[in-house]
């Protein structure tokens, strides 16, 4: 089981809901590829079962699915009390429509077609709700971390970092002196189908080591995961 606690969390974790074979795969790319890690459902059960397991900050759901109106499982979410954000995708964009859809607890609704980087822009918009704001920029030793502009600099150089390492970076910065665990970082900065015993946190770890270079900043702690040092 995934869960996620309250602290302030770099990776936003998303769960879309579409029936479409070629716009789901499209909308989890361009979700993925904006840092966020995205799990998916292609029907109301399905992503019933997920909210039921998970803890999402935002869920991207297409109106019309195979067993039902989505509108009627964000009921259902609300009167369980569930209050996560809900941004509806739907091609009835009448006045009518987007009532309805805020009437059943819809926060946001978006017509398509639609442009990736509006969804991208709406879902972070969602995800900040009631989230303690984040530290504009992360400091250890003369590693800097600029959250707003995803820019890392070393010593004033400027480091090319995937999403992924950005990510598990922002995470070790934000936590500097205490241990993080492999589970940890799996859990913030990966979606449900990565295996907890793989070794992809050790990967990005090594590959985070090298860009960032000497000395090193990330310790690794036997059995338990890895610390970022608060002072070089």
């Amino acid at each position: 089981m995934f869960s996620r606690s309250s602290l302030d969390s770099p990776v936003m974790r998303v769960l879309v809901v579409e029936d479409d074979d070629e716009l789901g795969p499209i909308i989890v790319s361009g979700l993925r590829s904006a840092g966020c890690a995205v799990d998916f459902a292609g029907s109301g059960a399905d992503a019933d079962l997920k909210v039921w397991v998970n803890t999402y900050d935002c869920v991207v759901a297409d109106r019309g699915l195979p067993d039902g109106d989505v509108l009627e499982l964000i009921r259902k979410w609300r009167g369980d009390g569930r209050s996560l954000p809900v941004l509806v995708l739907t091609a009835l964009g009448t006045v009518e429509h987007r009532v309805a859809g805020f009437a059943h607890g819809a926060d946001d609704y978006l017509v398509k077609p639609f442009a990736m980087a509006e969804l991208v822009a709406r879902v972070r918009a969602l995800g900040r709700r009631d989230q303690p704001p984040r530290l504009p920029q992360l400091a250890v030793g003369d590693l800097t971390l600029d959250v707003p502009s995803h820019r890392v600099r070393r010593a004033g150089i400027l480091l090319s970092l995937t999403a992924k390492e950005f990510a598990v970076l922002e995470v070790l910065m934000l936590r500097a002196g205490e241990a993080v665990s492999r589970t940890e970082l799996l859990e913030r900065c990966w979606d449900e189908m990565s295996d907890p015993a793989s070794n992809v946190v050790d990967v990005v770890i090594r590959h985070l080591r090298r860009k960032l270079g000497t000395p090193d900043l990330i310790e690794s702690l036997r059995g338990v995961g890895y610390r970022m040092r608060e002072r070089e």
